[in-house]
Order: C-alpha cells, then structure tokens, then sequence
C-alpha cells in the first residue's frame, strides 16, 4: 500500500522536476491509500492558485484511491507521532495513517528525510508541493 503526501500530489498534478517520483504510486490506484486531509489540503491549494474546476479535477483524481477518513485511533497515534518525531500536525496525521494501513509514505517534505517507512526525495527548486 502507498500513501503520497499532499505535495506529492500537488507535484503531480502540476507535472513538477519530482512528478515522476510519485507517478508509480499513484497511478496504482488499488494499492492508494488517500487521507481526506490531504483531501482538504490539495484542494484548498490549487482553488488558490487555479480555481474550483482544476481543483475538483485534482480531487476526482485522488478519489480513484481509497480515501480514509480520520478515526480516533489514527488521530492518538498521530498525537503521538506529532510528540515522538516533533512533527506538525498535518505530517504526523500523514504518518500514523500510513502506519495504521500499512502503507508507505511517499513524500518531498524535509521533515519526513529520516523517518522509518518513508519514500521521501528532496525537493527541487520550482517544485509545485
């Protein structure tokens, strides 16, 4: 199972310098996991950059995958994520998700560049996410 963060994403779907890096994961919509924040997170941020119907479009496009919802239980573990790996909010949420379905995390986020069940590549300047 793979679980592309929200800037993987949004570097996809802008076709960005890492696109390629998380082509694999998800064009392989059975094996996707998608938390609805990262949900929240992709369409807030292409409304602002692109409008509604490119946003709705990214949407749909992440909805191929399995969208997970935030249940109490992740959202402990993501607490503890949060204090155990001095992580924000949004990332320790991605990683106890990941976690709890067994999933790698794909991501370009700096703060994931050590931690244990992470893809992570560096991001490049001009990258979308």
């Amino acid at each position: 199972m793979n679980l592309v963060d929200s800037c993987g994403w949004l570097e996809y779907l802008a076709d960005g310098p890492n696109a390629q890096f998380f082509a694999d994961a998800i064009e392989n919509a059975g094996a996707l996991i998608v938390p609805s924040l990262s949900i929240y997170e992709v369409f807030k941020r292409i409304v602002q950059q692109r409008g509604e119907g490119d946003a709705l479009q990214a949407v749909a496009l992440m909805q191929q995958g399995r969208v997970v919802d935030l249940t109490p239980s992740v959202a402990l573990s993501a607490a503890r994520v949060s204090v155990d790996e001095r992580l924000p909010m949004a990332d320790s949420v991605m990683l106890a998700t990941a976690r709890a379905w067994g999933a790698t995390l794909w991501t370009q986020d700096a703060d994931f560049a050590q931690v244990a069940g992470v893809k992570y590549i560096a991001k490049i300047e001009g990258s979308a996410g």
